[in-house]
């Protein structure tokens, strides 16, 4: 095997475009790609964005992760027949394999391990084989760091002399020919093979969402009234995928007549290692709200403006001028310093990092949590805040922070922030907004105590699936309606009048939950 270690994510994707060159360094048969766009299986995915297919797609920023925390994970591809074997090229991403095995299968059941490799530190590997199969599998078993496996690239090198390694034609002339407010029907021309076409995957914004046998497709289970880019491409008997269509932009209808006010909500965003942030940046676009609010963590590790620059800018940065963001703890790191120079007067409007804004209406209240959870108090924030609650005029109120009062996820209930909570309870509020948890809960409106109370209870989410890792853990408890952590996303909160309803949509364009239309109270 020759190892290239990591000095770099920049170094692993070089390593993907620069040319290839065989395990012994003399070109041969064995360094036929056999695995370019073959069809993939995975043990799980992080999300639908990080799908085994983005290991062989041949393109250097894109990858399959499973899900975190977990050994053992595993990603098998199919070459389509049998073949010998003389070469697998891995390409890991920060989340790499420390040991793994490589295995080999005729039918994809039953597999033989062919080499275990122990003691290695990502970066490229590039692992001399003689062995033959038709199926090939990178099963890991112990991770090289706390979080998961993944890879940008899985190459398989070899010969199949007696397999059909021409792909299909494009498909021709992808159209669109209805829309409803949470579907798109697609229709297309056949695509032509040598031997014969078998299937057809269909992409929604790059990522497989169906696999029709025909030329027609209906993609459901879509947000209202946003935007999305098709693609489709063709599949023969060997699993040789042919190029991408053209592609196609239909836009699905608005989910009810008087949709006036669009805001999109998240929180947990924009990591340093994890790129799921410019994913949840893409639907933003997608949807064009006219606000967006965030709950905190905004900037990890520690929100400077260092940070800010190099990683919230290039993502959420294009839409600063309509966001109204919260603090996290992640900006206390920097005392504030670089959420106050980044943002700037939108998240201190009075000099102040807790602050109110209107919209329709609703009354938006943005509160500075940190200082509460880490010192029990803080009277000031809290004496505005019961002050603000008391004059405001607007029939619907709604609240955000950080850290949530009541969740099921790793930290829990957290009594240090119930203060605010109660302050909303009493003035009668209809929603609060949270994150420091990554993933989302929907709960039925809670009382001060945390009891279901549907009559003057208050409604709350915790949406912290903006962009950084996600967490599993998990604790049940009364009151959550709806709940997951394996996918990243938005949430599109629609204001119409005095009551609001949204939709939370992943960044595979799929929408995870639909709660409302609430009246507020």
């Amino acid at each position: 095997m020759r190892k290239h270690t990591r000095v770099g994510v920049t170094l692993a994707l070089l390593a993907l475009v620069m040319p290839q060159i065989a395990g012994s360094g003399t070109a041969n048969a064995a360094d036929t790609l056999l695995s370019a766009n073959k069809p993939t299986s995975t043990s799980s995915v992080e999300a639908e964005t990080f799908g085994g297919a983005n290991a062989v797609d041949g393109d250097p920023t894109t990858r399959w992760a499973s899900l975190e925390g977990h050994d053992p994970e595993w990603i098998a591809v199919d070459l389509g027949g049998t073949a010998t074997i003389g070469r697998v090229k891995l390409t890991w991403e920060a989340a790499y394999a420390s040991e793994y095995k490589i295995q080999t299968s005729a039918d994809g059941s039953t597999w033989s391990t062919k080499k275990t490799l122990t003691g290695q530190n990502g970066g490229t590997d590039d692992v001399t084989l003689t062995t033959s199969g038709r199926f090939v599998r990178i099963y890991g078993t112990k991770r090289g760091t706390p979080y998961g496996y993944s890879l940008f690239g899985l190459e398989v090198y070899g010969s199949n002399p007696n397999g059909d390694n021409t792909p299909p034609t494009a498909p021709a002339d992808l159209a669109s020919t209805a829309t409803t407010s949470d579907s798109v029907s697609l229709q297309w021309t056949a695509a032509t093979d040598n031997v014969g076409v078998t299937g057809y995957d269909v992409l929604r914004n790059g990522s497989v969402v169906g696999s029709p046998a025909g030329t027609t497709f209906t993609d459901t289970g879509l947000a209202s009234g946003t935007q999305f880019t098709y693609t489709v491409k063709a599949r023969d008997a060997a699993g040789n995928l042919g190029p991408a269509s053209n592609a196609v932009q239909a836009t699905t209808k608005p989910a009810a007549p008087g949709d006036t006010i669009t805001v999109v909500v998240a929180g947990d965003i924009a990591s340093l290692t994890n790129s799921e942030h410019y994913e949840t940046a893409k639907l933003i676009d997608q949807i064009k709200p006219s606000h967006i609010l965030t709950v905190g963590d905004n900037q990890y590790d520690s929100g400077t403006l260092a940070e800010f620059k190099a990683h919230y800018d290039k993502s959420w940065g294009k839409f600063k001028s309509i966001t109204h963001p919260a603090t996290g703890n992640h900006e206390w790191e920097d005392n504030l310093n670089g959420y106050k120079s980044y943002f700037g007067a939108q998240a201190y409007p009075n000099g102040k990092p807790y602050y109110t804004w209107d919209a329709g209406q609703f009354h938006f209240v943005s509160v500075d949590s940190n200082p509460m959870y880490e010192n029990g108090s803080d009277s000031t924030q809290l004496n505005w805040l019961k002050a603000d609650l008391a004059a405001n005029t607007k029939p619907c109120v709604v609240g955000y922070w950080h850290q949530p009062r009541f969740n099921s996820g790793k930290y829990g209930d957290l009594t240090q922030v119930a203060p605010y909570w109660n302050a909303f309870a009493d003035a009668k509020a209809d929603l609060v907004f949270n994150g420091h948890d990554h993933h989302y809960e929907r709960f039925s409106p809670l009382s001060k105590s945390g009891a279901v109370d549907t009559v003057n209870g208050m409604r709350s989410a915790i949406v912290g699936i903006g962009g950084d890792y996600l967490y599993d853990e998990r604790t049940p408890r009364a009151g959550v309606e709806k709940y997951f952590s394996d996918s990243h996303g938005v949430m599109k909160l629609t204001l119409s009048g005095t009551s609001y309803s949204w939709e939370v949509i992943d960044t595979a364009g799929k929408v995870r939950d639909k709660a409302g239309p609430y009246n507020c109270r």
